[in-house]
Protein backbone atom coordinates (compact mmCIF):
# COMPACT_ATOMS: atom_id res chain seq x y z
CA UNK A 1 0.00 0.00 0.00
CA UNK A 2 1.23 3.21 -0.60
CA UNK A 3 2.62 5.68 1.67
CA UNK A 4 1.19 8.69 -0.36
CA UNK A 5 -2.23 9.47 -0.14
CA UNK A 6 -3.99 11.68 -2.75
CA UNK A 7 -5.98 14.65 -1.83
CA UNK A 8 -9.70 14.15 -2.30
CA UNK A 9 -11.03 15.27 -5.46
CA UNK A 10 -13.57 18.27 -5.71
CA UNK A 11 -16.11 17.97 -8.50
CA UNK A 12 -18.22 21.18 -8.79
CA UNK A 13 -22.07 20.09 -8.97
CA UNK A 14 -23.62 21.26 -12.28
CA UNK A 15 -25.83 24.03 -11.09
CA UNK A 16 -29.58 23.49 -12.80
CA UNK A 17 -30.07 25.42 -15.69
CA UNK A 18 -33.41 27.78 -15.39
CA UNK A 19 -36.04 26.70 -17.65
CA UNK A 20 -36.20 28.86 -21.05
CA UNK A 21 -39.57 30.74 -20.62
CA UNK A 22 -42.12 30.57 -23.78
CA UNK A 23 -44.87 32.44 -25.16
CA UNK A 24 -48.19 29.99 -25.97
CA UNK A 25 -50.01 31.09 -28.86
CA UNK A 26 -52.51 28.88 -30.66
CA UNK A 27 -51.42 25.72 -29.79
CA UNK A 28 -47.47 26.25 -30.55
CA UNK A 29 -44.64 27.94 -28.69
CA UNK A 30 -42.62 30.38 -29.64
CA UNK A 31 -39.24 30.61 -27.79
CA UNK A 32 -38.74 34.31 -26.02
CA UNK A 33 -35.29 34.93 -28.05
CA UNK A 34 -37.31 33.98 -31.61
CA UNK A 35 -39.15 37.33 -31.62
CA UNK A 36 -36.86 37.91 -34.75
CA UNK A 37 -36.26 36.18 -37.34
CA UNK A 38 -32.59 35.90 -39.45
CA UNK A 39 -31.95 34.98 -42.78
CA UNK A 40 -32.00 37.87 -46.06
CA UNK A 41 -35.33 38.83 -47.07
CA UNK A 42 -36.58 38.62 -50.84
CA UNK A 43 -34.76 41.31 -52.47
CA UNK A 44 -36.90 41.19 -55.88
CA UNK A 45 -40.08 41.37 -53.96
CA UNK A 46 -38.82 44.35 -52.08
CA UNK A 47 -37.77 45.62 -55.42
CA UNK A 48 -40.89 45.78 -57.04
CA UNK A 49 -42.51 46.95 -53.64
CA UNK A 50 -40.20 49.78 -53.83
CA UNK A 51 -40.61 50.72 -57.28
CA UNK A 52 -44.32 50.41 -57.17
CA UNK A 53 -44.50 52.99 -54.28
CA UNK A 54 -42.31 55.35 -55.81
CA UNK A 55 -43.82 55.35 -58.88
CA UNK A 56 -47.47 55.46 -57.54
CA UNK A 57 -46.01 58.80 -55.61
CA UNK A 58 -44.42 60.09 -58.84
CA UNK A 59 -47.98 59.68 -60.51
CA UNK A 60 -50.34 61.02 -57.22
CA UNK A 61 -48.56 64.14 -57.78
CA UNK A 62 -48.97 64.81 -61.41
CA UNK A 63 -52.34 63.49 -61.00
CA UNK A 64 -53.21 65.88 -58.07
CA UNK A 65 -51.99 69.13 -57.82
CA UNK A 66 -54.35 70.98 -60.08
CA UNK A 67 -57.77 69.23 -57.78
CA UNK A 68 -55.11 70.61 -54.46
CA UNK A 69 -55.08 73.49 -55.86
CA UNK A 70 -58.45 74.15 -56.17
CA UNK A 71 -59.42 72.66 -53.25
CA UNK A 72 -56.83 73.06 -50.71
CA UNK A 73 -54.92 75.92 -51.79
CA UNK A 74 -51.97 74.01 -52.00
CA UNK A 75 -50.73 72.07 -55.03
CA UNK A 76 -48.87 69.49 -52.92
CA UNK A 77 -51.32 68.81 -50.19
CA UNK A 78 -52.21 65.21 -51.10
CA UNK A 79 -48.56 64.36 -52.15
CA UNK A 80 -47.02 65.92 -49.11
CA UNK A 81 -49.50 63.84 -46.90
CA UNK A 82 -48.90 60.89 -49.21
CA UNK A 83 -45.59 60.95 -48.74
CA UNK A 84 -45.37 61.17 -44.90
CA UNK A 85 -47.56 57.88 -44.95
CA UNK A 86 -45.10 56.48 -47.10
CA UNK A 87 -41.74 56.70 -45.29
CA UNK A 88 -43.71 55.34 -41.91
CA UNK A 89 -44.54 52.74 -44.09
CA UNK A 90 -41.26 51.91 -45.36
CA UNK A 91 -40.02 51.79 -41.96
CA UNK A 92 -42.66 49.60 -40.61
CA UNK A 93 -42.16 47.61 -44.05
CA UNK A 94 -38.13 46.78 -42.67
CA UNK A 95 -39.20 46.33 -39.05
CA UNK A 96 -41.46 44.04 -39.75
CA UNK A 97 -39.38 41.87 -42.01
CA UNK A 98 -37.31 41.15 -39.49
CA UNK A 99 -39.93 40.23 -37.00
CA UNK A 100 -40.82 36.32 -36.51
CA UNK A 101 -44.36 36.08 -39.19
CA UNK A 102 -45.87 33.45 -36.14
CA UNK A 103 -46.01 35.98 -34.20
CA UNK A 104 -49.37 37.47 -35.63
CA UNK A 105 -50.85 34.07 -34.36
CA UNK A 106 -50.61 35.94 -30.90
CA UNK A 107 -52.41 38.85 -31.86
CA UNK A 108 -55.08 37.22 -33.77
CA UNK A 109 -57.90 37.43 -30.97
CA UNK A 110 -57.13 40.56 -29.73
CA UNK A 111 -56.25 41.60 -33.75
CA UNK A 112 -60.21 40.40 -34.74
CA UNK A 113 -62.33 41.78 -31.55
CA UNK A 114 -60.59 45.62 -32.69
CA UNK A 115 -61.17 45.04 -35.89
CA UNK A 116 -64.92 44.59 -36.05
CA UNK A 117 -65.08 47.31 -33.12
CA UNK A 118 -63.79 49.78 -35.41
CA UNK A 119 -66.02 48.40 -37.95
CA UNK A 120 -69.30 48.81 -35.79
CA UNK A 121 -68.15 51.93 -34.45
CA UNK A 122 -67.55 53.83 -38.36
CA UNK A 123 -71.42 52.92 -38.76
CA UNK A 124 -71.98 55.23 -36.28
CA UNK A 125 -68.91 57.60 -35.95
CA UNK A 126 -67.59 58.51 -39.21
CA UNK A 127 -66.84 61.40 -41.65
CA UNK A 128 -69.96 63.53 -43.13
CA UNK A 129 -69.33 62.49 -47.00
CA UNK A 130 -72.75 61.30 -48.70
CA UNK A 131 -74.20 58.02 -47.51
CA UNK A 132 -70.65 56.37 -46.95
CA UNK A 133 -69.47 55.45 -43.66
CA UNK A 134 -66.21 54.27 -44.35
CA UNK A 135 -63.86 56.60 -42.01
CA UNK A 136 -63.48 57.46 -38.78
CA UNK A 137 -62.31 61.24 -38.23
CA UNK A 138 -59.17 61.30 -35.62
CA UNK A 139 -58.41 65.11 -35.44
CA UNK A 140 -56.16 65.77 -38.81
CA UNK A 141 -56.59 62.28 -40.07
CA UNK A 142 -58.90 59.60 -40.98
CA UNK A 143 -58.70 56.08 -40.02
CA UNK A 144 -60.63 53.75 -42.47
CA UNK A 145 -61.49 50.15 -41.16
CA UNK A 146 -61.86 47.98 -43.92
CA UNK A 147 -58.24 48.76 -44.91
CA UNK A 148 -57.26 47.27 -41.27
CA UNK A 149 -60.41 44.02 -42.37
CA UNK A 150 -58.27 43.19 -45.31
CA UNK A 151 -55.64 41.91 -43.13
CA UNK A 152 -57.35 40.51 -40.29
CA UNK A 153 -59.35 38.26 -42.86
CA UNK A 154 -55.94 37.24 -44.15
CA UNK A 155 -54.57 35.96 -40.95
CA UNK A 156 -58.27 34.78 -39.63
CA UNK A 157 -58.55 32.52 -42.71
CA UNK A 158 -55.28 31.38 -43.02
CA UNK A 159 -55.42 30.08 -39.20
CA UNK A 160 -58.31 28.36 -39.38
CA UNK A 161 -57.73 26.69 -42.45
CA UNK A 162 -54.06 25.48 -40.71
CA UNK A 163 -55.92 24.55 -37.73
CA UNK A 164 -58.56 22.44 -39.86
CA UNK A 165 -56.38 21.33 -42.78
CA UNK A 166 -57.11 17.77 -42.41
CA UNK A 167 -60.83 18.95 -42.56
CA UNK A 168 -61.12 20.98 -45.36
CA UNK A 169 -63.19 18.80 -47.65
CA UNK A 170 -65.58 18.48 -45.05
CA UNK A 171 -68.49 20.67 -46.42
CA UNK A 172 -68.77 22.07 -42.62
CA UNK A 173 -65.15 22.68 -41.93
CA UNK A 174 -64.43 23.68 -45.73
CA UNK A 175 -67.17 25.83 -46.99
CA UNK A 176 -70.12 26.74 -44.13
CA UNK A 177 -67.97 27.51 -41.20
CA UNK A 178 -65.22 29.43 -43.21
CA UNK A 179 -68.04 31.42 -45.68
CA UNK A 180 -69.69 32.27 -41.95
CA UNK A 181 -66.56 33.73 -40.49
CA UNK A 182 -66.35 36.04 -43.88
CA UNK A 183 -69.84 37.16 -43.87
CA UNK A 184 -69.62 38.53 -40.66
CA UNK A 185 -67.06 40.99 -41.88
CA UNK A 186 -68.67 41.17 -44.92
CA UNK A 187 -71.68 42.30 -43.86
CA UNK A 188 -70.32 45.15 -41.44
CA UNK A 189 -68.28 46.26 -44.37
CA UNK A 190 -71.30 46.17 -46.99
CA UNK A 191 -73.29 48.40 -44.07
CA UNK A 192 -70.46 51.39 -44.85
CA UNK A 193 -71.58 51.36 -48.03
CA UNK A 194 -68.65 49.88 -49.64
CA UNK A 195 -69.88 47.24 -52.20
CA UNK A 196 -66.23 47.02 -53.77
CA UNK A 197 -64.56 45.89 -50.15
CA UNK A 198 -67.38 43.81 -48.86
CA UNK A 199 -66.59 41.82 -52.70
CA UNK A 200 -62.85 42.04 -52.10
CA UNK A 201 -62.76 40.83 -48.84
CA UNK A 202 -64.88 37.97 -50.03
CA UNK A 203 -62.50 37.28 -53.14
CA UNK A 204 -59.68 36.90 -50.35
CA UNK A 205 -61.08 34.62 -48.05
CA UNK A 206 -62.31 32.28 -50.90
CA UNK A 207 -59.05 32.33 -52.41
CA UNK A 208 -57.47 31.19 -49.09
CA UNK A 209 -60.14 28.45 -48.72
CA UNK A 210 -59.33 27.07 -52.12
CA UNK A 211 -55.55 27.43 -51.88
CA UNK A 212 -56.33 25.74 -48.20
CA UNK A 213 -57.96 22.52 -49.73
CA UNK A 214 -61.86 23.22 -49.68
CA UNK A 215 -63.58 20.81 -51.50
CA UNK A 216 -63.21 22.13 -55.43
CA UNK A 217 -67.10 20.84 -56.27
CA UNK A 218 -68.75 22.37 -53.95
CA UNK A 219 -66.04 26.11 -54.33
CA UNK A 220 -67.55 25.59 -58.01
CA UNK A 221 -71.10 25.62 -56.39
CA UNK A 222 -70.37 28.83 -54.29
CA UNK A 223 -68.74 30.31 -57.85
CA UNK A 224 -71.38 29.12 -59.78
CA UNK A 225 -74.20 30.50 -57.58
CA UNK A 226 -71.94 33.77 -56.98
CA UNK A 227 -72.25 34.24 -60.29
CA UNK A 228 -76.24 33.65 -60.77
CA UNK A 229 -76.37 36.26 -57.93
CA UNK A 230 -75.00 38.98 -59.65
CA UNK A 231 -76.51 38.08 -62.73
CA UNK A 232 -79.95 38.87 -60.76
CA UNK A 233 -78.60 41.85 -59.14
CA UNK A 234 -77.46 43.56 -62.74
CA UNK A 235 -80.72 42.92 -64.16
CA UNK A 236 -82.67 44.28 -61.10
CA UNK A 237 -79.84 46.91 -59.76
CA UNK A 238 -82.86 48.44 -57.69
CA UNK A 239 -82.75 45.76 -54.95
CA UNK A 240 -79.28 47.00 -53.76
CA UNK A 241 -78.67 50.30 -51.93
CA UNK A 242 -79.63 53.79 -54.17
CA UNK A 243 -75.76 54.83 -55.06
CA UNK A 244 -74.81 51.32 -55.86
CA UNK A 245 -78.05 50.83 -58.02
CA UNK A 246 -77.59 54.05 -60.02
CA UNK A 247 -73.67 53.06 -60.53
CA UNK A 248 -75.10 49.82 -62.85
CA UNK A 249 -77.46 51.70 -64.54
CA UNK A 250 -74.59 53.79 -65.49
CA UNK A 251 -72.50 50.89 -66.48
CA UNK A 252 -75.58 49.29 -68.68
CA UNK A 253 -77.01 52.26 -70.01
CA UNK A 254 -73.86 54.46 -71.51
CA UNK A 255 -76.32 57.06 -71.88
CA UNK A 256 -77.52 57.19 -68.39
CA UNK A 257 -77.03 60.82 -66.23
CA UNK A 258 -74.19 61.68 -68.37
CA UNK A 259 -73.27 64.99 -65.82
CA UNK A 260 -74.50 62.59 -62.63
CA UNK A 261 -73.28 59.00 -62.76
CA UNK A 262 -71.24 58.87 -65.74
CA UNK A 263 -69.88 61.80 -65.71
CA UNK A 264 -66.15 60.33 -63.91
CA UNK A 265 -66.47 57.39 -65.70
CA UNK A 266 -67.07 58.86 -69.47
CA UNK A 267 -64.02 61.23 -68.89
CA UNK A 268 -61.69 58.30 -67.30
CA UNK A 269 -62.45 57.00 -70.78
CA UNK A 270 -61.44 60.44 -72.40
CA UNK A 271 -58.35 60.29 -70.88
CA UNK A 272 -57.28 56.95 -71.65
CA UNK A 273 -58.01 57.47 -75.36
CA UNK A 274 -56.41 60.30 -75.23
CA UNK A 275 -53.14 58.77 -74.25
CA UNK A 276 -52.62 56.40 -77.25
CA UNK A 277 -49.53 54.33 -76.92
CA UNK A 278 -46.96 56.60 -75.76
CA UNK A 279 -48.97 59.12 -73.98
CA UNK A 280 -49.19 63.23 -73.44
CA UNK A 281 -45.87 63.03 -71.52
CA UNK A 282 -45.55 63.36 -67.47
CA UNK A 283 -47.66 66.19 -66.27
CA UNK A 284 -49.40 66.78 -69.67
CA UNK A 285 -53.16 64.99 -69.12
CA UNK A 286 -55.83 67.68 -69.55
CA UNK A 287 -58.52 65.36 -67.78
CA UNK A 288 -57.21 65.74 -64.46
CA UNK A 289 -57.82 69.42 -64.40
CA UNK A 290 -61.27 69.16 -62.52
CA UNK A 291 -62.87 66.57 -65.29
CA UNK A 292 -61.96 63.53 -63.71
CA UNK A 293 -63.14 64.24 -60.81
CA UNK A 294 -60.81 63.26 -57.36
CA UNK A 295 -58.09 62.08 -59.71
CA UNK A 296 -55.88 61.18 -56.97
CA UNK A 297 -58.60 58.62 -55.88
CA UNK A 298 -59.95 55.58 -57.17
CA UNK A 299 -59.34 57.08 -60.86
CA UNK A 300 -55.50 57.87 -61.00
CA UNK A 301 -55.19 54.93 -63.26
CA UNK A 302 -56.95 56.89 -66.11
CA UNK A 303 -54.46 59.46 -65.77
CA UNK A 304 -51.62 57.20 -65.78
CA UNK A 305 -52.98 55.92 -69.07
CA UNK A 306 -53.01 59.62 -70.40
CA UNK A 307 -49.94 60.73 -69.47
CA UNK A 308 -47.86 57.42 -69.51
CA UNK A 309 -49.73 56.02 -72.67
CA UNK A 310 -50.38 52.43 -73.33
CA UNK A 311 -46.65 51.63 -73.16
CA UNK A 312 -46.47 53.28 -69.38
CA UNK A 313 -49.51 51.62 -68.25
CA UNK A 314 -48.91 48.04 -69.45
CA UNK A 315 -45.25 48.44 -67.95
CA UNK A 316 -46.97 49.59 -64.51
CA UNK A 317 -49.14 46.36 -65.15
CA UNK A 318 -46.24 44.20 -65.43
CA UNK A 319 -44.77 45.20 -62.24
CA UNK A 320 -47.78 44.45 -60.80
CA UNK A 321 -48.15 40.72 -62.35
CA UNK A 322 -44.05 40.37 -61.14
CA UNK A 323 -45.16 41.29 -57.60
CA UNK A 324 -47.58 38.25 -57.70
CA UNK A 325 -45.76 36.04 -59.29
CA UNK A 326 -42.67 36.59 -56.48
CA UNK A 327 -45.21 36.44 -53.70
CA UNK A 328 -46.54 32.99 -55.03
CA UNK A 329 -43.14 32.28 -55.30
CA UNK A 330 -42.49 32.69 -51.65
CA UNK A 331 -45.56 30.68 -50.14
CA UNK A 332 -44.41 27.69 -52.85
CA UNK A 333 -41.14 27.81 -50.80
CA UNK A 334 -42.83 28.39 -47.67
CA UNK A 335 -42.67 24.95 -45.44
CA UNK A 336 -45.06 26.47 -43.15
CA UNK A 337 -48.56 26.35 -44.48
CA UNK A 338 -49.87 29.50 -42.61
CA UNK A 339 -46.96 31.64 -43.72
CA UNK A 340 -47.81 30.26 -47.04
CA UNK A 341 -51.46 30.89 -46.47
CA UNK A 342 -50.59 34.79 -45.48
CA UNK A 343 -48.45 35.13 -48.43
CA UNK A 344 -50.92 33.83 -50.78
CA UNK A 345 -53.99 36.36 -49.05
CA UNK A 346 -51.35 39.32 -49.41
CA UNK A 347 -50.77 38.92 -52.54
CA UNK A 348 -54.19 37.71 -53.59
CA UNK A 349 -55.66 41.39 -52.48
CA UNK A 350 -53.22 43.43 -54.16
CA UNK A 351 -54.34 41.21 -57.45
CA UNK A 352 -57.73 41.33 -56.99
CA UNK A 353 -57.39 45.02 -55.79
CA UNK A 354 -55.61 45.42 -59.06
CA UNK A 355 -57.45 44.31 -61.35
CA UNK A 356 -60.92 45.44 -59.94
CA UNK A 357 -59.38 49.23 -59.96
CA UNK A 358 -58.10 48.75 -64.07
CA UNK A 359 -61.81 47.03 -64.90
CA UNK A 360 -63.75 49.89 -63.03
CA UNK A 361 -61.68 52.42 -64.89
CA UNK A 362 -62.22 50.83 -68.44
CA UNK A 363 -65.88 50.32 -67.96
CA UNK A 364 -65.46 46.91 -67.80
CA UNK A 365 -67.53 46.87 -64.73
CA UNK A 366 -69.41 49.29 -62.88
CA UNK A 367 -68.13 51.94 -60.87
CA UNK A 368 -67.73 50.40 -57.40
CA UNK A 369 -65.17 52.75 -55.87
CA UNK A 370 -61.80 50.62 -55.07
CA UNK A 371 -58.82 51.98 -55.02
CA UNK A 372 -55.19 51.34 -57.25
CA UNK A 373 -52.65 49.74 -54.34
CA UNK A 374 -49.39 51.87 -54.04
CA UNK A 375 -51.08 54.66 -56.32
CA UNK A 376 -54.48 56.32 -54.71
CA UNK A 377 -54.45 58.45 -52.03
CA UNK A 378 -54.92 57.21 -48.87
CA UNK A 379 -53.01 57.21 -45.52
CA UNK A 380 -54.57 54.37 -44.00
CA UNK A 381 -54.34 52.42 -47.06
CA UNK A 382 -50.66 52.57 -47.64
CA UNK A 383 -49.48 52.17 -44.31
CA UNK A 384 -51.40 49.00 -44.13
CA UNK A 385 -50.71 47.67 -47.58
CA UNK A 386 -46.83 48.21 -46.33
CA UNK A 387 -46.89 47.04 -43.36
CA UNK A 388 -48.31 43.98 -45.12
CA UNK A 389 -45.62 43.47 -47.78
CA UNK A 390 -43.42 43.41 -44.50
CA UNK A 391 -44.86 40.35 -43.02
CA UNK A 392 -44.36 39.11 -46.73
CA UNK A 393 -41.05 39.87 -46.46
CA UNK A 394 -40.52 38.24 -42.82
CA UNK A 395 -42.11 34.76 -44.17
CA UNK A 396 -39.53 35.07 -47.40
CA UNK A 397 -36.47 35.31 -44.51
CA UNK A 398 -37.92 31.99 -42.75
CA UNK A 399 -38.51 30.42 -45.91
CA UNK A 400 -34.45 30.24 -45.98
CA UNK A 401 -35.01 31.61 -49.90
CA UNK A 402 -31.03 32.45 -51.22
CA UNK A 403 -30.30 36.32 -51.80
CA UNK A 404 -30.77 36.90 -55.33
Amino acid sequence: MSDYLEPPKRYNRPQPQEPQKVVKHSGSKLNKNDIFTLGGMDIPFFALTIALLTVGLVMLFSASYPYALQNEGNSYYFFSRQLVFAIAGVIVMLAVSKMNYRLLKVIIKPLTAVTLLLLVVVLFYHTNLGDFKRWIPLGPITLQPSDIAKFTVVIVMADYVTKNAKKMKNPVHGVVIPVAILAVFCGLIYLEHHLSCTILVFCIGATIMFCGGSDWRLFALGVGIMAAVIVVVVLNPEVLMNYAGDRIKAWLDKGYDPKGARWQTNNSLYAIGSGGFFGTGLGNSKQKFLYVSEPQNDFIFAIVCEELGFLGAGLIILLFALLFIRGIQIAMRTDDRFGALVVIGIVSQVAVQTIFNIMVVTDTIPNTGIALPFFSYGGTAILMLLFEMGVVLSISRKSNQKKV
